[in-house]
């Protein structure tokens, strides 16, 4: 069982650390002396963020799934201070040594050498461009960007070697780099998609706790649609019982900001995130919690999560087929379902590596 503190921490999703799977022994924290002293609770109700380097060796990672659109990825931070509680990326951090609930939020790994490490892997005789993804696990414009400014520097590489690229976020800080964003545009080297999980502000705090607030959301997408940036809509998750019956206000204000399509993940609970967002269910829809619970074991055969290819993203049943043809709907009736353009690979050009020197082959 994961362990459970009774301490409400602030601006977290949960509270939850759930046993790694790769480690034998667990570090348990012990409140019971501090729980009739409120004083000395408010300190320990703030949990600090805490920064760690990075020293992974290389950037770009490459993906198989038969289920996600891209081959190449780049995550710049491991961790995500957002701190859904539905995140699916939350057990990667156990391959870190942590667990996936209140240390996936809390401390975040930094690829400090990520932009010099892009320089040099674009310069791979081998590197054959095509369009990268930003970010296929944790969001690229979560709210250490504002400090390390590494999707920035990696967007101004991006741009001189035109390579082409996809970023997904839930962050309106999006909109900062608009200076980058339109001259890629221009060349059709970008595409953006904004997530965008519910239009109900007080929803949106306790699920998605340090995220961008949905109408920031919506700004964004107005923003970089007003600069020339082709901008998605990504209602994602759905979660059956809790946002499903948003989805058309959600298409609907998307295509009113600007948006020019629009896709849909169903929600999926791999392995220690189906603890995370099981407590945070209890505790902040506890009269519905039954009822949404059934309907996600509804849309994946009777559990909590189905990791099969084909199925994970979109679920399957009945309840499953009526999400999707809602969403095919009003998709079409709003105008959302036009194809986007491909991104333009034949642009590439080897960036300058550190101290200006040129790839001389």
């Amino acid at each position: 069982m994961a362990e459970q503190s009774t301490t409400r921490f602030v601006g977290r999703a949960t509270n939850l650390a759930p046993p790694n799977r790769f480690v034998r022994e667990q570090q348990l924290a012990d409140f019971e002396q501090l729980a009739a002293d409120d004083e000395l609770l408010a300190d320990e109700r703030a949990v600090p963020t805490v920064f760690l380097p990075d020293r992974s060796a290389t950037l770009i990672r490459e993906n198989d799934s038969p289920d996600i659109p891209f081959r190449f990825s780049i995550n710049p931070y491991r961790g995500c201070e957002h701190g859904c509680a539905y995140c699916y990326a939350r057990p990667t951090h156990e391959t870190l040594g942590m667990n996936a609930g209140l240390d996936f939020e809390t401390i975040i790994l930094v690829k400090h050498d990520a932009v010099e490490l892009l320089r040099k892997e674009l310069n791979r005789k081998g590197w054959t461009a095509e369009p990268i993804m930003m970010s296929g696990v944790t969001d690229c414009y979560q709210p250490a960007e504002r400090q390390f400014r590494l999707t920035r520097g990696i967007l101004e590489v991006l741009f001189e070697a035109h390579q082409p690229v996809c970023l997904i976020t839930k962050n309106s800080l999006v909109c900062r780099d608009i200076d980058i964003l339109a001259p890629l545009a221009e060349r059709r080297l970008v595409g953006v998609a904004i997530s965008i999980t519910t239009l109900d502000a007080e929803l949106a705090r306790t699920l998605e706790p340090r995220t961008a607030t949905p109408a920031a959301r919506l700004r964004a997408i107005r923003e970089l649609s007003a600069a020339g940036v082709s901008v998605r809509a990504m209602v994602a998750p759905i979660i059956p019982g809790l946002n499903d019956a948003e989805i058309p206000a959600i298409l609907s204000a998307a295509k009113e900001a600007g948006a020019c399509g629009a896709g849909h993940v169903m929600l999926r609970l791999p392995l220690n995130v189906a603890p995370v967002f099981m407590h945070w269910l209890q505790t902040h829809r506890p009269l519905a919690a039954e009822r949404i619970e059934s309907l996600i074991r509804a849309v994946r055969g009777g559990k909590l999560n189905d990791a099969r290819f084909g199925s994970r993203m979109s679920g399957s049943g009945p309840y499953a087929d009526g999400i999707e043809k809602t969403f095919d709907l009003f998709v079409h009736k709003l105008g959302l379902d036009a194809p986007s353009l491909p991104l333009d690979s034949s642009q590439f050009r080897p960036p300058r590596l550190a101290g200006g020197q040129l790839r001389l082959f």
